[in-house]
């Protein structure tokens, strides 16, 4: 029996990787190893033994951090839709950055095996045609903006009101950093761990180099929304506007906060996260979800309600599952 609520799938992006990611699901499910099978005989290489055991260091790298990140969301996605019956299927979905590509694969509008041979090909491009670094501010977008231009950064991400992310070379970035901070003395900024200033300029190169790989692409129509961090709302329907929306994409900001407020502003009322994990805990079992925090920051603001799952490790899986019964 199907639920008569209004369900959102989100995906989160890379900053959400770890070695051991996955192995938890592949060791459990039939499923889940099929995902990962698919995935490796795409890429061309053992993403398993990489997500899991990442025996040369490389988890952490660009290139195959995509890679990593979307198979494990998709296999996450497919053990609960087996599991759950596939009853509780989304109006919408979104993915914050890379998990865009997850996003579209959930919608039916990209498969698999076309996503991964995207973000595995966008990923070298991050890595081979960009530079610089990010750093992440509890700033809004109108306060952080002025004191990043005039170092030569720009803003890379509106994640919340007061949480915006700005990229640039790091010695650019650090004097930004310094700058914030005498302005707005408990503005503390965080450096994130990445190979380049994603979503501004510095991915200008990347992108037109992309271009041609995404008009090779295969975008299926779909009754699931599907939003897009270039323009804080709605994908248009046609493979036109979503490619142009991908691209645009890899040098603008990810309005996510816009994201989250056109999918409360639908009506959601329900909330799935798959995929990822952050936390100190090394095993899978002790990761936290990602977009979790934003998401419920966004609620409160606006005075809405949504029911909250994860599925993002066997804990969290069997939490969702148990959840998709009593409301099915």
């Amino acid at each position: 029996m199907a639920s008569d609520k209004n369900i959102l799938y989100i995906f989160p992006g890379q900053g959400s990787q770890y070695p051991g990611i996955g192995g938890d699901l592949y060791e459990t499910f039939a499923t889940a190893r099929d995902v990962y099978s698919r995935a490796s005989q795409v890429l061309g290489y053992d993403i398993a033994e990489l997500s899991f055991r990442d025996p040369e260091d490389q988890i952490n790298l660009t290139r195959y951090t995509q890679p990593v990140l979307l198979t494990h969301s998709i296999a996450c996605l497919e053990v609960f839709r087996e599991l759950s019956g596939d009853a509780l299927l989304p109006a919408i979905t979104a993915g914050h950055s890379l998990g865009e590509y997850s996003a579209l694969v959930a919608a039916g509008v990209l498969s698999f095996e076309s996503a991964l041979k995207l973000v595995q090909q966008r990923g070298e491009l991050m890595g081979t045609h960009g530079e610089g670094e990010m750093s992440a501010f509890p700033l809004a977008v109108d306060n952080i903006r002025p004191i990043a231009e005039r170092f030569h950064c720009a803003i890379a991400g509106c994640n919340l009101p007061e949480q915006t992310v700005i990229g640039g070379r790091g010695e650019d970035l650090e004097l930004a950093e310094q700058a914030a901070q005498e302005q707005f003395e408990r503005a503390r900024p965080t450096r994130l761990k990445t190979e380049g200033a994603f979503h501004t300029y510095y991915m200008v190169n990347a992108a037109q180099h992309f271009r041609g790989i995404l008009a090779s692409a295969e975008f299926k129509s779909s009754d699931i929304r599907v939003l897009s961090n270039f323009s804080g709302d709605f994908h248009s329907p046609d493979s036109v506007g979503i490619r142009a929306g991908l691209f645009f994409q890899l040098f603008h900001p990810v309005l996510w906060h816009s994201n989250l407020q056109a999918a409360f502003g639908a009506g959601v009322d329900t909330v799935f996260e798959f995929g990822g994990g952050i936390g100190p805990a090394a095993e899978p079992g002790g990761k936290r979800p990602n977009l979790q925090g934003m998401v419920k920051r966004v609620l409160r603001a606006s005075g809405q309600d949504a029911q909250y799952q994860a599925v993002i490790n066997s804990e969290t899986l069997a939490a969702a599952v148990e959840f998709a019964k009593s409301v099915t």
